[in-house]
């Protein structure tokens, strides 16, 4: 069994309703049951952020610190970005 720990909250009329209704439907044992499943999708959108930040960004930080990636100041970028949809553009005409 899960170690708990219970907590008091305030919640918005609609939202204790919201809850109350999910217990009473029988889709839900319990209120804590209704909360613990709607904060599971937040859980794991914290997980793949925190995934990209160690997997993709912290690497590319690095490797642009060691000089292995070279940069491009903001301004030329968005030059280069215009440049390419405008080909793109007149190559859909």
């Amino acid at each position: 069994m899960r170690a708990t720990r219970s907590l008091s909250i305030t919640l918005p009329v609609e939202i204790a309703d919201m809850v109350e209704a999910k217990v009473a439907s029988g889709e839900y044992a319990s209120e804590s049951d209704v909360i613990a499943e709607g904060l599971r999708p937040m859980a794991a959108h914290d997980a793949a952020i925190e995934a990209w930040l160690r997997d993709e960004v912290m690497p590319t930080l690095q490797a642009i610190d060691a000089g292995i990636i070279k940069t491009r100041p903001l301004e030329e970028t968005r030059k280069r970005l215009h440049a390419r949809l405008d080909r793109m553009v007149d190559e859909g005409k």
